[in-house]
């Protein structure tokens, strides 16, 4: 199509620049608004002027076809609604095609958690006179203990922590920050990892800049998301042979844990790092089950 390759390049800088979004919220956008312009191509549509809502209405049914889930039919439908409200801002457009396109509802699933034993198990299984033992230790009691995003966990530099206060200064989606605090048991384990096991592993790797990060690998690299869900699936193993969990669900028992207790859901949603209260409320379904569960298991007349 005609000065879409152009139009696409100038949406990704501005999403690289005012927005400041990831390199991967970025290939989404990219990938979903190449994916429409296929279609168009394929309905002979060859200019941006001659896309209608009825075009879009096309391109929800074929979406629909291809077995798309309601979650990924949201996303390229707000990928494409926000790169064509772009072009009319810019005044490439005059009008949004995609104003008037509802997006399909969104299914509620109940956040996986898991209960105080389960997690118990996970937090005996580290080997601590080992470096890598250590390492894993202190790993598990942040991700529990702060209830931060996996890809928040990696990028945590020593010159973000503060061990007298006992805070971590949070690098989140779309270059937010946000300190949060953290307690004696992930404390006590982070200290002996920097102070024993992290010294040794650093050794091994020349490279500074890499010396800069909490979590380093064997070689004394940066931990990568995909090298902590590899150590957390090892763990796993370790501790339960029925244990299913993904690395996530530290941050969903983290949030659980923290409102079964008592806390304000406005606390909770700082800590984080919600934008919207809507998605820390979803947590307020897993505490009334777990109310539900103890009623029926208690009350006499349940």
């Amino acid at each position: 199509m005609e000065n879409v390759k152009n139009y696409l390049n100038f949406f990704i800088e501005y999403l690289q620049i005012e927005k400041n979004y990831s390199q991967y919220t970025i290939v989404n956008y990219s990938n979903d608004i190449e994916d429409f312009f296929s279609f168009m191509k394929e309905q002979v549509i060859l200019h941006l002027e001659e896309i209608t809502y009825n075009d879009t209405r096309l391109y929800l049914t074929q979406l629909h076809k291809r077995k798309y889930s309601r979650k990924t039919i949201s996303r390229k439908v707000s990928s494409l609604r926000s790169f064509f409200k772009f072009l009319v801002r810019e005044e490439k457009l005059t009008e949004n095609p995609f104003t008037l396109v509802s997006l399909p509802k969104k299914e509620q699933k109940i956040p996986e958690f898991l209960f105080g034993e389960e997690i118990e198990k996970l937090f005996t299984v580290s080997d601590c006179t080992t470096p890598l033992g250590q390492r894993n230790q202190a790993l598990i009691e942040v991700l529990y203990g702060t209830g931060i995003r996996v890809g928040e966990c990696c990028n945590i530099r020593l010159s973000d922590l503060d061990l007298f206060i006992g805070t971590v200064l949070v690098h989140g989606k779309g270059g937010k920050q946000r300190y949060v605090p953290f307690g004696s048991y992930a404390q006590d384990a982070i200290e002996r990892f920097m102070n024993e096991g992290r010294k040794q592993l650093i050794s091994r790797h020349k490279d500074t800049d890499q010396h800069s990060y909490l979590f380093v690998n064997h070689r004394g690299c940066k931990l990568t998301d995909r090298g902590i869900r590899h150590i957390l699936n090892e763990m796993i193993k370790k501790a339960s042979s029925t244990l299913h969990i993904h690395p996530h669900m530290f941050r969903h028992t983290f949030a659980t844990h923290m409102l079964n207790e008592g806390a304000d859901m406005r606390s909770v949603q700082e800590l984080l790092g919600h934008a919207h209260l809507s998605s820390t409320q979803l947590y307020t379904h897993v505490t009334k089950e777990h109310l539900k569960r103890i009623y029926l298991s208690h009350h006499p007349r349940a």
